[in-house]
């Protein structure tokens, strides 16, 4: 999941909801009883109020929390008196942490698994603990809750169903452009899904304009900030958005959804859109390349059509 920015970690300033103490506690329903084992636990992306009484619960009925960051944890841990005992999990030491947790796991431990914000595993570390815990016939449970990816889907306007969540894109500009033709290669032979990505602010506009170079002037949205104050949910075609963004600061936490291809077959005139756009910053035969992997047209035609709008012909 997308991790909450310097700005943004400061809630004191920007109070999404009354502090939990002071939120009406609901006495006819009882959260039930924590699952055993490893539990995997959703915590909020920004908004305080999206805390389930399960998920506060689970935590403080742990032995221990794992958590991404404990200092980032720390404040939502204290938010909601959570005492419990926290140590880190993270890319970097997940594989050697894995035997001593299995062993708190095989004494009857329970272990909560928390990420920075959203759902633990999406984008974030957990899955060779879950898969190590699995193997053994250990129990693992999650409690769900807030998820940044199919929030922005809902809010894009664009169809919910299919959906394909890839995560971050690659940051290096080459192998971004070779995923992304590699899904065009997709959609020629079927694929047909509206496609969800996170991405880092000071990344979005390369990022959007490979994707405009990549795949046409389809609709998409750039939601940034989901549940904090100052959300915001940009739809228009990634041409557009590439253009706005590549001038406009991106900042907080960011969610791009693009939408599927179009059924129809691409007119010469987004051809020419898409060609104009690609040879603003490459060469010729690299603007032929991604454009007749956008389209599937033929590359003889697609070279014509290069040719005549670079005046070579």
């Amino acid at each position: 999941m997308p991790h909450p920015s310097e700005d943004d970690q400061n809630q004191a300033s920007d109070p999404p909801y009354p502090s939990p103490s002071a939120a009406p506690q609901a006495t006819a329903i009882r959260p039930s009883p924590p699952p055993d084992g490893l539990v995997l636990v959703s915590t909020p992306i920004g908004n305080l109020g999206d805390m389930s009484p399960r998920a506060v619960a689970t935590l403080r009925a742990a032995d221990l929390v794992l958590c991404e960051d404990t200092r980032t944890s720390a404040r939502l841990l204290t938010a909601f008196d959570i005492r419990t005992r926290t140590a880190p999990l993270h890319d970097h030491n997940e594989e050697d942490r894995i035997p001593g947790l299995l062993d708190l796991l095989r004494s009857g431990k329970r272990v909560a698994l928390i990420s920075d914000a959203g759902m633990p595993l999406v984008s974030d570390p957990g899955y060779r603990l879950v898969r190590a815990a699995l193997a053994e016939g250990l129990p693992v449970g999650a409690i769900p809750g807030a998820n940044a990816a199919t929030l922005a889907l809902v809010l894009s306007g664009l169809p919910p169903l299919p959906f394909l969540f890839h995560g971050f894109p690659p940051p290096r500009q080459a192998a971004r452009r070779s995923l992304f033709a590699g899904l065009c290669a997709a959609e020629r032979a079927g694929l047909s899904a509206t496609t969800i990505w996170y991405e880092a602010p000071h990344r979005l506009a390369e990022t959007l304009e490979d994707m405009a170079l990549a795949f046409g002037p389809r609709p998409a949205a750039v939601a940034r900030e989901l549940t904090k104050k100052f959300e915001e949910v940009r739809r228009d075609t990634l041409t557009a958005l590439a253009a706005h963004y590549a001038t406009a600061e991106a900042r907080g936490e960011i969610t791009i959804v693009v939408g599927p291809p179009p059924d129809e077959p691409q007119e010469e005139a987004d051809v020419d859109a898409l060609l104009a756009a690609a040879l603003q910053t490459v060469s010729l035969k690299e603007a032929v390349a991604q454009v007749t992997a956008a389209t599937g047209l033929p590359r003889r035609q697609v070279y014509a059509r290069a040719l005549a709008l670079s005046g070579q012909n």
